[in-house]
């Protein structure tokens, strides 16, 4: 397998490669590449996970795109299609720099835990099962809206595992699917 690229490294590629022009989704989806799926089913997770996640509607509308999303994961796509309106949509580049700027600590140090392990899981066979995994979380938040804050455990699934994907780390994919496993452990003994 080739040398792994850091997160810092992807962010100051994407911040380097687009120097005073908008940034659009697509950007950030070619920067990615076959990470692309990492970085969109995290976003949403994470949206979902924090305190916004309370918010009515929000767990529904970032479930409906991770599940857009890990559907074209399973059928086995290299990196992900979005609609022309959504690719076309971005940011100014003084934002990102900005964002990057202030990232680049957190990614720093988060770089120094993570590495290629475990690249069974990163195979696309195993990736197909992710995606399924995925799909149920995301799937499991949806009626979890009616509590509050409930949808935020299988949105922090979600977020390792999308963490585990974008940085191509086995080890933190097993980290979310384990975390699967005691979520439905849990439900099954809460019924």
């Amino acid at each position: 397998m080739e040398s792994r690229i850091s997160l810092t490294q992807l962010l100051e590629t994407l911040d380097d490669a687009n120097n005073g022009k908008t940034i659009r989704l697509q950007d950030i989806v070619e920067t990615f590449r076959s990470r692309g799926f990492g970085p969109l089913i995290t976003l949403p997770a994470l949206l979902a996970f924090l305190p916004t996640g309370g918010v009515p509607g929000v767990p529904t509308l970032c479930a409906v795109f991770i599940i857009l999303m890990a559907v074209q994961q399973l059928f086995g796509r290299q990196s992900p299609w979005l609609p022309k309106k959504l690719r076309e949509r971005g940011i100014s580049h003084d934002k990102l720099h900005r964002t990057v700027k202030r990232v680049r600590p957190w990614t720093q140090r988060i770089d120094k835990l993570l590495a290629q392990r475990l690249e069974i899981l990163l195979q696309p066979a195993a990736r197909r099962l992710i995606a399924v995994l995925v799909i149920a979380l995301a799937l499991a938040m949806i009626p979890l809206e009616l509590l509050p804050f409930a949808a935020a455990m299988p949105a922090l699934a979600i977020t390792v595992i999308g963490l585990g994907m974008t940085a191509e780390d086995g080890l933190l994919l097993l980290i979310g699917v384990l975390m699967t496993v005691g979520l439905a452990v849990s439900a099954f003994w809460l019924l």
